[in-house]
């Protein structure tokens, strides 16, 4: 029975020395596929509570006016835990953030604040804290589910975007 378990054989001549790296053979299989996922173009689909979690963090009413029915493209490249994270927003505004999981980058927010963060992988999901909202994102059912939340007087103001592979 595979209980998701890389199966190679250990050789018996192995020197007690290698044993270490013969016993890494059986390690857990990869998260490398799940995490790959996240690399191409994508178009949001969908998005609820966008309103509500942009006036909360600040983003102004012209501009929230212009991105409510906006198809924005997102563009990920992926090399290993380096990530290139692109959104394109209207009026030729784009946002570009390159980080390492696990290693502190600096992050552009939306509204065009700079702050250093740390983006970790937390089961399949990449997730940070942004100066006023949590943001994580993952794969769902081949598509890239984005939640933003934020807290209001009221209790959490939460925005989610599913964009599609294009």
């Amino acid at each position: 029975m595979n209980r998701g378990y890389k199966h190679r054989e250990i050789h018996p001549s192995v020197p007690f020395s290698n044993l270490n790296s013969q016993l890494a053979l059986l390690s857990p299989l990869s998260n490398n596929n799940q995490t790959m996922a996240f690399a191409g173009k994508w178009e949001t689909e969908s998005q609820d509570g966008y309103d509500e979690f942009c006036k909360l963090i600040g983003i102004p009413d012209d501009v929230i006016e212009k991105g409510r029915d906006f198809k924005l493209v997102t563009e990920i490249t992926q090399n290993g835990d380096e990530y290139t994270w692109s959104q394109y927003y209207p009026n030729n505004h784009t946002v570009c953030n390159k980080f390492i999981v696990g290693k502190e980058s600096n992050i552009e927010t939306v509204g065009g604040k700079k702050f250093k963060g740390t983006i970790n992988m937390e089961g399949g999901k990449l997730a940070i804290s942004f100066p006023k909202y949590i943001h994580t994102s993952e794969i769902s059912g081949g598509k890239l589910v984005e939640i933003s939340t934020a807290t209001s007087a009221k209790g959490p103001v939460v925005f989610v975007r599913t964009s599609r592979k294009i």
